[in-house]
């Protein structure tokens, strides 16, 4: 069987699927607290800052890939309005169910859908924008996932990857310091598991940088990629339009 990275380690593709489901089975119902601690609350700013660069209009279609507790579909939805469309999505079930209870509770009835980025359940065309934050870099195949994006989206249309990414040189020690001792501790005491924010801060490192993404984004049909590097690099939004 063929074999990726789960972390710093290597397993099978299949296991690397399973063991993912288990990180966030273990931190969904904690994931909001813990993303607001490990950020100092900056993940808000990031996501408003995608928000405001996806520019939705009302009566666009929207896919949002990975969305998990349903911060970006909520804020998408409402500029979308009664004449567009917005499709909660995610692959893991515990934290799709906790984002759809977040998203009735403030009384948003959208669409929800458990799904494979890297085999969506969707026409060709279908979408004017496909988001995903923090997400692409768990998926296994991201060269597959990408082009997946790209089929669904109309000519014209646009991805936004937000997601963690190579941080400036200077502040590369105090960075790793704080991912490799700080997080996990904060994980063990917050939400009782030190592992799955280990293996988040692993995962970090393991995922393509701001050039090798964007290249990754080209190869798969996007012939315009914009790259915003916020907080010095530590994330990247890349915005891609389809040819």
């Amino acid at each position: 069987m063929a074999q990726t990275h789960f972390g710093y380690q290597n397993v099978d593709e299949a296991e690397k699927a399973r063991r993912v489901r288990g990180v966030f089975d273990s931190v969904a119902a904690r994931y909001d607290v813990m993303n607001d601690l490990l950020s100092m609350g900056m993940h808000r700013a990031w996501k408003a800052y995608a928000v405001t660069v996806a520019n939705v209009r009302e009566g666009d279609k929207v896919l949002d890939i990975a969305g998990g507790t349903g911060d970006l579909a909520r804020a998408f939805a409402r500029q979308a309005g009664a004449r567009g469309m917005v499709v909660h999505t995610d692959i893991n079930e515990a934290m799709l169910r906790t984002g759809r209870d977040r998203l009735l509770d403030q009384g948003l009835v959208l669409p929800t859908l458990t799904c494979d980025a890297e085999r969506l359940p969707f026409a060709e065309g279908v979408f004017d924008l496909v988001s995903v934050a923090f997400g692409l870099r768990n998926m296994t195949h991201k060269d597959a996932a990408l082009a997946e994006m790209a089929r669904v989206l109309r000519p014209g249309g646009r991805l936004l990857v937000l997601e963690f990414s190579k941080i400036a040189a200077p502040l590369a020690k105090p960075y790793d310091w704080y991912s490799f001792n700080v997080m996990p501790l904060i994980g063990r005491f917050v939400a009782g598991d030190a592992e799955s924010y280990r293996y988040l801060a692993e995962s970090i490192r393991m995922h393509p940088d701001q050039a090798t993404l964007k290249a990754m984004m080209k190869s798969a049909g996007f012939g315009h990629v914009d790259v915003h590097n916020l907080s010095a690099g530590a994330v990247a939004l890349h915005v891609g339009v389809k040819c």
